[in-house]
């Protein structure tokens, strides 16, 4: 696999953001590991970037909850537990079956061509072995599908779930749970599922597309409960 981040700074983009980025591809990576005290010298150092920005990158990532700030300890990366992670896959059934409901009633032909594109550009960072591009593309894909809905709402509760699940998406695509259950082979089924998806979702089979959502993302829960519990 590629390197587990890309920090680059980029002179078009402020410094907060271009931290905040930095920062975001550590957590997913779990470099920066769940309850691991970050301090704002340790920061500036990894990133090379001054103290302002880190500290703006910080409130951001607060904000998203990401990060946690706690009166003894500072500012620490949110931990990984039992019980927030099935809020999350709760939640995830939930948003998820509430896109399918509303997508049946509207005009979903600009969401499956999104849906078509970040498929195939999974795809494209399978075949080059980019870790962290898979799971940003397989979250565009989700958030491209959570677009059919035409929700504002819906897809911001959506976003907030699936940006959870993002270092959980990282540690399924990098981690084998059983020697006739390789990567590779779960690679070709998230994207064989996506492609179903699409399919059901332009046929209108709404009931379907349900039964998919959650034949997909109990996979996806299954192999987190093989690695917490491992």
């Amino acid at each position: 696999m590629k390197s587990k981040h890309r920090t680059e700074k980029s002179p078009k983009q402020p410094l907060a953001i271009v931290a905040y980025e930095a920062i975001v591809q550590r957590i997913i990576s779990l470099e920066y590991q769940p309850s691991q005290h970050l301090e704002e010298s340790q920061l500036m150092a990894d990133l090379g970037i001054g103290r302002t920005p880190v500290r703006e990158a910080l409130v951001r990532l607060q904000g998203e909850k990401m990060v946690e700030s706690h009166p003894n300890k500072g500012v620490i990366v949110r931990p990984i537990t039992l019980q927030n992670t099935k809020a999350m896959f709760e939640s995830m059934s939930i948003f998820e079956f509430g896109v399918a409901d509303i997508a049946a009633t509207k005009n979903c032909t600009l969401a499956i061509q999104k849906m078509k594109q970040s498929n195939k550009l999974i795809e494209k960072t399978v075949r080059e072995g980019d870790l962290l591009g898979m799971v940003e593309a397989n979250h565009q894909f989700h958030m491209d599908f959570a677009g059919a809905s035409q929700n504002e709402f819906l897809i911001r509760a959506t976003h907030d779930v699936r940006s959870e699940a993002k270092r959980l998406s990282y540690l399924s695509f990098n981690t084998e749970i059983a020697p006739d259950q390789s990567l590779d082979s779960h690679y070709d089924s998230v994207v064989a599922e996506h492609d179903e998806l699409i399919a059901r979702l332009e046929a209108k089979d709404i009931h379907g597309v349900k039964q998919l959502l959650q034949a997909h993302i109990e996979t996806f829960r299954k192999r987190i409960i093989h690695f917490m519990v491992s």
